[in-house]
């Protein structure tokens, strides 16, 4: 009879702790560390994105770190594909610890996810162009026409969310809320889960927040922005939106100071961390939470 696989799941915003606990868990226990950041994914940026180090990445196996280009979109589903294939790889014996900041990734290992197709970059900008001058009136009535169900879905029409429903209806002829009634399963169920949401006092994250731009800033985040904009890549690229890179572009521009790029950038992560706890809360209200790098509550 073969043994009920393992898995721990830590979630957690921004500056949390969440490598480091992960990197502890990996060491006690030989299990692999599997990324589950949207932006960890993307090579250049190990610094700005706040990968594991060499060090860290020595002393156990890591897994979907720094691997796409950074020239690339990597999307929720080419993820869960790139997942599946690391589930089918390693040692069932062994235990997987995903760690990071992107709900959707974990919604995807525990409760499922809707595997919609790729979508063009030309096309999703050619209807972010067309929904440009709409308000939110005028964009919801456009998505009613083309994808009803979706439109009655949507609480606000939000431009993001509007975008993407209308490009996958006209990329695939079907509606965006098709592909979510076909959601597959989640990709851990039948195994034994742990699950965790760090979630440490707001006063004490806000600091180590402001301390992490400063340590960036001097060792190497600079030259990691100068990197990628040697690339010349599409603005549009989630690359590009990485939080740092348009603060220190900006900074190597002379439009701020540094004093002002790490300010602007701390600013943002703060309103990152604050959407990440939002998401925590409404969807993973049922995870236990811990406190600064896995500290008890």
């Amino acid at each position: 009879m073969t043994s009920q696989r393992r898995a721990v799941l830590i979630a957690g915003p921004t500056a949390s702790g969440k490598s480091a606990l992960a990197l502890g868990r990996a060491r006690a226990g030989g299990g692999v560390i599997i990324n589950a950041d949207a932006m960890q994914v993307y090579d250049t940026l190990r610094i700005v994105t706040a990968r594991p180090s060499v060090a860290d990445e020595a002393e156990a196996e890591h897994r979907l770190y720094g691997v796409v280009p950074a020239a690339e979109r990597f999307s929720t589903g080419q993820w869960v594909r790139a997942t599946q294939a690391i589930l089918n790889e390693v040692d069932p014996a062994r235990e997987l610890i995903f760690v990071g900041g992107t709900g959707l990734y974990f919604e995807a290992l525990t409760n499922g996810f809707a595997d919609v197709p790729e979508i063009s970059s030309a096309l999703t900008f050619e209807v972010q162009q067309e929904i440009q001058a709409l308000d939110e009136p005028e964009r919801m009535a456009l998505l009613a026409m083309e994808d009803p169900v979706t439109a009655q879905r949507l609480k606000v029409a939000d431009p993001q969310r509007v975008t993407r429903a209308i490009a996958v209806k006209r990329a695939t002829g079907r509606a965006l809320s098709s592909f979510q009634d076909d959601q597959r399963p989640g990709l851990l169920e039948g195994w034994l889960v742990e699950r965790f949401v760090l979630s440490p006092d707001r006063d004490v994250l806000r600091g180590r927040i402001a301390r992490r731009f400063e340590t960036m800033f001097a060792s190497g985040a600079v030259e990691e922005v100068k990197a990628l904009r040697a690339l010349n890549l599409d603005p549009s690229l989630p690359v590009m939106k990485a939080i740092g890179v348009r603060e220190i572009s900006d900074w190597l521009d002379g439009v701020h100071s540094q004093g002002e790029a790490i300010t602007l950038a701390t600013i943002a992560t703060h309103q990152y961390a604050k959407r990440q706890r939002t998401w925590f809360r409404n969807r993973m209200g049922d995870w236990p939470r811990l406190g600064l790098e896995g500290k008890a509550l």
